[in-house]
């Protein structure tokens, strides 16, 4: 078979890009190694994650909260089987409305490995070990990322475990472990310990979500620890040592000598994935990496090799499932002739806990390094009567503003529905508004978007209503 141009991988960036390519009228085929379409966010990533955190948020909510609200429940338990089953049917829901897509877009579907064989020739290895052959005009690598695992830290997917086994334990273990502060392990860690397990955290580095606003870190980290989250900041974890029923970690403080261990049932390794190129035949098409195994491309996302585009996690940048589709869309418009944009300044930031936190442009340290003159402005949830009203009160809006234009130039959120709200603060700075836009915005009455206007308020005069 010939195409116009063929995307290796099916997630959100491949799946889009494929779409938007067949929109422009070009024949298109995507290979997906694995049974399913939908890659890593749709199958062990985001969508299964988000399911688990809502049913967690959900138990947790009847256990501390209900009987505030005058609903009075007994022999509450947790159904673990359940849980994940209900899980399951959402990826299995979302998974086949890609497979739809495709259809309903005519693109061509190959399951199995595709590798280069020249730069215009790809192999498909099936899982029965045949191979075919397609040749293709272009090609979009889209094969996204998988979990670093070091091996002092004996990854065996039983009881030292990544992100992808964590979706599936048949049990709510009574303590785990998490290597890594950052977004993947803290949405996890919050599933489990809603539902009763003890979670420890050893992070490195002096703060939780470290990509974040400061302040985000802060008031996040005062949130889990209220569920009974425990953290070990500035430490490192040497090795560990899986059991039949257990684990053994042993930790180092960062900067002494000073050591310990901690007994779990679960070591959940949650330090960061690495992009995903094994095996794809890369050097027979002639396409260059660079030094952290990331395909290299231009202002355009193109390699050193013409028509051979990459997007998503397997370029630099954010690792972000909507960078990726954002990505796919631009170079499926870009190779047909139209002039795309992406801004990476406004891609929102977003973690998954309750509360959650959301973030787009830039951060307190980021605009001091740069020498930008700016202002502040904050209003924490508990002063809001949407908030009191659903027993939602943790956490708070920042916004930062230029000092001389009032224009916004960061807006950092951690309260509830925030992964929500963050797109009004992205289509607001897409088009430069100030401060004192949004302050004169009318936001209904009560909703936790007045926050926001609360906290242009605030960077505007210090003119905040409400506090």
């Amino acid at each position: 078979m010939k195409y116009d141009v063929t995307i290796i991988g099916s997630g959100p960036g491949g799946y889009v890009a494929a779409i938007r390519c067949a929109q422009l009228g070009m024949k298109t085929a995507i290979i997906e190694r694995y049974a399913t379409l939908g890659g890593t966010c749709l199958n062990v990533g985001c969508i299964p994650s988000k399911a688990l955190l809502d049913s967690s948020e959900h138990y947790h909510a009847a256990h501390e909260k209900f009987a505030e609200h005058g609903i009075r429940l007994k022999d509450l338990s947790v159904d673990m089987a359940q849980m994940i089953q209900r899980k399951d049917d959402v990826v299995k829901q979302t998974c086949d409305g890609v497979a739809f897509l495709m259809k309903k877009n005519k693109i061509d579907v190959y399951h199995g490995h595709g590798s280069f064989v020249t730069a215009h020739e790809i192999s498909v290895t099936k899982d029965d070990g045949n191979t075919e052959k397609i040749e293709t005009d272009k090609v979009i690598i889209a094969t996204g990322s998988k979990p670093i695992t070091p091996d002092a830290f004996n990854y065996d997917k039983k009881r030292v475990i990544t992100s992808t086994e964590a979706l599936t334990l048949k049990e709510v273990p009574k303590r785990m472990v998490i290597i890594g502060g950052g977004v993947i392990g803290l949405e996890l860690g919050s599933v489990y310990a809603r539902l009763g397990t003890e979670i420890e955290v050893v992070e490195f580095l002096d703060r939780i979500i470290p990509g974040m606003d400061q302040d985000c870190s802060k008031e996040l980290m005062r949130s889990l620890k209220k569920l009974g989250m425990k953290f070990h900041l500035k430490h490192k974890v040497t090795t560990v040592t899986a059991g039949e029923n257990g684990v053994t970690v042993e930790v180092q403080k960062r900067d002494a000598e000073d050591t310990f261990s901690i007994e779990a049932d679960y070591c959940l390794v949650a330090i960061g994935r690495r992009p995903y190129t094994d095996n794809l035949g890369l050097e027979n098409a002639g396409v260059e990496k660079d030094d952290r195994g990331r395909i290299k491309v231009n202002d355009h996302l193109e390699t050193n090799v013409p028509g051979i585009y990459a997007i998503g996690d397997v370029v630099q940048g954010i690792m972000l499932a909507h960078k990726a589709e954002e990505e796919g869309v631009f170079v499926a418009e870009l190779m047909a002739g139209q002039k795309p944009h992406v801004d990476y300044n406004l891609i929102p930031n977003v973690v998954y806990t309750w509360p959650e936190v959301a973030s787009v442009g830039k951060t307190e340290d980021e605009l001091k390094a740069a020498g930008i003159s700016y202002k502040v402005g904050k209003f924490p949830f508990k002063a809001l009567g949407r908030a009191r009203a659903s027993m939602d009160t943790e956490g708070m809006i920042k916004v930062l503003a230029d000092k001389e234009t009032d224009e916004i130039l960061g807006v950092h959120m951690v309260g509830p529905r925030t992964a929500d709200m963050i797109a009004e603060a992205v289509a607001l700075m897409e088009f430069r508004a100030s401060a004192e836009d949004v302050a004169r915005m009318s936001h209904a009455h009560p909703t936790y978007t007045e926050a926001f206007r609360e906290a242009c308020l605030a960077a505007t005069e210090n003119r905040a209503l409400h506090i």
